[in-house]
C-alpha cells in the first residue's frame, strides 16, 4: 500500500475531496474521474453500508483519487471494516479527548502499533498483496480525527498530539451546535475556536481540515487561513444544485 495522498499532505501540499452518500459505483466512478484528492464515503449520517461501499471504491480503481470513509463510530469493528475494504483512511466522528483518539489510531494499525484485527481481504487484492500490505498499512493509513464539541476544542493540544493522528478536521456544523452559536458563523468564541485548532496543529505538526465546505468563497476563505484538507460539498449537492441551475435557467428563458 502506497498512500499518495497521506505523503502529499506531509508535503505541505492543499488537498481537496468531497462527501459521497449516494450508494453507486457511477458517483464514486464519475467524481474520482473529475479529479479530487479524496472521496470520503459517509457511513455515519449517509445511507451507505460496506456492501455498497466496496464496489464503489472499486469503481475508483483506474484514478489517483483516495477512498476515504467516515465510519459510523469509533470502534475497531467500523473502522476495521472500511480499511479491509480498501480505504486509504478513515475519518472517526466526535473525537473529544487523547484517549478516544489513541483508541481511533490503534484500531487503524495492526499490533505491535495497534489492536486492528487480521482480515484485510479486498485491501490486499485478494491475497495477492497480502505481505506487501502488512509491511506498509500501519505508515500509510491515514487517521482523520472530526473536532466537533467545546470538549474537544479544550483537549485539541492532547489530542493531536497522539502520535498517528495524522488531519484534525472541524466539523463546523456540530461544532456550532455545540457551541449554541448555529446559524451564526462569525459568532468570536466559534472563530476562536478555528483558530485554537490551527495553531495546535502547527504546534504539532498536524493537517488542519475543514471537514465540509459548501461555498466556494468560504472554501477559499479557510484556505487562506491554513486549513489543508478541504471537504467541499457532497454528491446530492453537486446533482440537485446543476439540476436546479439548468432547470431555472430553462423556465426563465421560456418567460422571456
Amino acid at each position: 500500500m502506497r498512500n499518495t495522498l497521506k505523503q502529499q499532505l506531509k508535503r505541505g501540499h492543499l488537498s481537496l475531496g468531497t462527501w459521497v452518500s449516494i450508494g453507486h459505483p457511477d458517483v464514486a466512478e464519475v467524481l474520482a474521474d473529475i479529479g479530487f484528492d479524496w472521496l470520503l464515503f459517509d457511513m455515519e449520517h449517509g445511507p451507505l453500508t460496506n456492501e455498497t461501499v466496496h464496489p464503489m471504491m472499486q469503481a475508483m480503481g483506474g484514478s489517483a483519487t483516495a477512498p476515504l470513509v467516515r465510519v459510523a463510530r469509533n470502534d475497531s469493528w467500523h473502522i476495521g471494516q472500511a480499511l479491509d475494504g480498501g480505504a486509504h483512511g478513515v475519518m472517526v466522528p466526535l473525537v473529544n479527548t487523547a484517549e478516544e483518539a489513541r483508541r481511533a489510531v490503534a484500531a487503524c494499525k495492526y499490533p505491535p502499533e495497534g489492536t486492528r484485527g487480521m482480515g484485510p481481504r479486498r485491501a490486499t487484492r485478494y491475497g495477492r498483496r497480502f505481505e506487501e500490505y502488512l509491511r506498509s498499512v500501519n505508515r500509510e493509513v491515514l487517521v482523520v480525527v472530526q473536532i466537533e464539541t467545546p470538549e474537544a476544542i479544550e483537549n485539541i493540544d492532547a489530542i493531536v498530539s497522539v502520535e498517528g493522528v495524522d488531519v484534525a478536521a472541524i466539523g463546523p456544523g456540530d461544532l456550532a451546535k455545540t457551541m449554541g452559536c448555529f446559524g451564526n458563523p462569525r459568532n468570536k468564541e466559534y472563530q476562536r475556536a478555528f483558530d485554537r485548532v490551527l495553531r495546535s496543529c502547527e504546534r504539532h505538526g498536524i493537517v488542519p481540515s475543514m471537514a465540509y465546505v459548501s461555498k466556494i468563497e468560504k472554501a477559499r476563505e479557510y484556505i487562506q487561513r491554513g486549513f489543508r484538507f478541504i471537504g467541499f460539498c457532497e454528491d446530492i449537492e453537486f446533482l440537485s444544485g446543476a439540476a436546479g441551475s439548468a432547470l431555472a435557467a430553462l423556465r426563465s428563458k421560456k418567460r422571456r
